[in-house]
């Protein structure tokens, strides 16, 4: 028979209104959900864990961001993004220790009740259920190609086996769920995954020193041209058109979901500020790289997913080569991604749907039962969504700037446990007038276009 530690007896023993996980804990009493003798993760760790929750796929839309907004103008945005993530980050944290909950749901409901955790966790799900569907659009354009009006991008496994029924995109799919997808999100502790987030980031990494490599080489050339500094708006429709990059920007910074876990599982959590400004201060170096070199290599021409300009001659010798090489790494970063957000994907749904059960981690039936039905639900997900942008603009525009700004914002103004200063009030009413303007105009400027048709700046 197994004995359960401590920790899990709790739950054991507690009636059966016990919540999902613990959303208060004593000073003393440890967090060890999983009950394995883990004595708590390295900063190192936690740096790449939540450095890999931050660099997903967002970093492939940023150029077709900055493109629209203008390479100087962009840049700031994702600049002035990036601080604003550190804020509510920040906010986050005080307000868990402060009121000593665990979980980022825990924070909501000690300041809006159980509707409120609700409601958040609903967006958590939303969030990270679209950028998981967007992981499995870009590794299929990787691995098998995609069409865009009419003419087709080829993809690795395609260009190098030709066409048969295992290089299609559904198959490919299928086996990159079960041999790569299945192993890694079987993990029940999220530090497990601290080898795998250090390879991504280093992947991440290959593909900015590739993109600049080249643009080097073209600028030595004097084969490129000077970028577009400023946007371009010929009308009133393309100036409201600016607005739908912002939904973009903020879905790439989002990983507010998993700042408690990490934090959790830390060896000294009073690290975690510096945890934070380490990982945003890496992201937002590679998102700046990323863009500035994305446009000044592709211009007018950078697709809504950059790769996908990564399968034509670049205009210097191994074209091909490298071509292949920045496709590659970054669908295998993405491979290595995937699972850290599915983490959390996983605890929110769980929470959503078992509100008063024991701890996913400790009932294996159900672990792998919402496990399989998620993936399940990501596989069609990424077989109906028409494109990278539509997924980011919409999870962008409502669930994201909801996780990563409105809540902490709205949590600070409401200061339960009354440590908010007139600065953090300041600062949260700022940032939720941004979120919901931004997020509105985004979102009317997409209805718009959908009926009208504009002259705007191109993506």
């Amino acid at each position: 028979m197994t004995v359960l530690p401590s920790s899990d007896r709790k739950y054991r023993r507690s009636p059966p209104r016990s919540p999902l996980l613990p959303q208060k804990l004593d000073d003393d009493q440890s967090f060890d959900a999983h009950g394995s003798g883990f004595d708590g993760a390295s900063t190192s760790g936690a740096v790449f864990n939540l450095s890999t929750t931050i660099v997903g796929a967002g970093i492939m839309g940023l150029p077709a961001a900055v493109n629209q907004l203008g390479l100087i103008p962009g840049l700031l945005t994702i600049m002035f993004v990036s601080m604003l993530t550190e804020s509510s980050i920040d906010m986050i944290l005080r307000f868990s220790r402060a009121s000593k909950s665990k979980t980022y749901s825990g924070v909501a409901t000690n300041a809006f009740g159980g509707a409120g955790s609700n409601i958040l966790q609903a967006c958590i799900v939303i969030n990270n259920l679209g950028m998981l569907v967007v992981y499995m659009i870009i590794i299929g354009d990787v691995l098998s190609g995609t069409s865009v009006d009419g003419f087709h991008h080829g993809g690795v496994i395609e260009e190098w086996f030709g066409q048969h029924w295992w290089t299609t995109r559904s198959a490919l799919l299928l086996f990159t769920t079960f041999f790569v997808f299945a192993p890694l999100i079987s993990f029940k502790r999220v530090d497990s995954l601290r080898y795998t987030s250090a390879l991504s980031v280093a992947l991440a990494v290959v593909f900015v020193a590739i993109t600049a490599g080249v643009v080097i080489v073209k600028l030595m050339e004097g084969k490129i041209g000077m970028p577009r500094l400023m946007p371009k708006l010929v009308n009133q429709a393309s100036f409201w058109k600016l607005f739908t990059t912002v939904p973009v920007v903020v879905t790439a910074y989002i990983c507010h979901h998993n700042i408690l876990p990490i934090e959790n599982e830390l060896k000294d959590p009073t690290q975690m500020k510096s945890i934070v400004r380490k990982s945003l201060t890496l992201c937002t170096s590679v998102y700046i790289a990323t863009s500035f070199f994305g446009v000044v290599l592709f211009g007018d021409h950078t697709m809504d997913d950059v790769l996908a300009n990564f399968d034509g001659d670049l205009g210097i010798p191994y074209s091909s080569l490298l071509d292949d090489l920045v496709r590659v790494s970054y669908g295998l970063h993405l491979m290595l991604v995937f699972p850290i957000v599915f983490f959390s994907l996983r605890l929110n749904i769980d929470g959503l749907l078992f509100p008063y059960a024991i701890p996913i981690a400790f009932d294996n039936k159900r672990f792998f039962s919402v496990t399989i039905a998620l993936m399940g639900f990501i596989l069609m997900g990424a077989s109906f969504v028409p494109s990278i942008w539509d997924a980011f603009q919409f999870t962008g525009a409502t669930a994201a700037v909801c996780v990563g700004f409105i809540f902490p914002a709205a949590i600070t103004l409401r200061n339960i446990p009354g440590i908010a200063t007139k600065n953090d009030r300041l600062i949260s009413r700022m940032m939720i007038f941004l979120a919901v303007s931004t997020s509105t105009v985004a979102v009317t400027s997409d209805i718009y276009s959908i009926f009208y048709v504009d002259e705007g700046i191109t993506s």
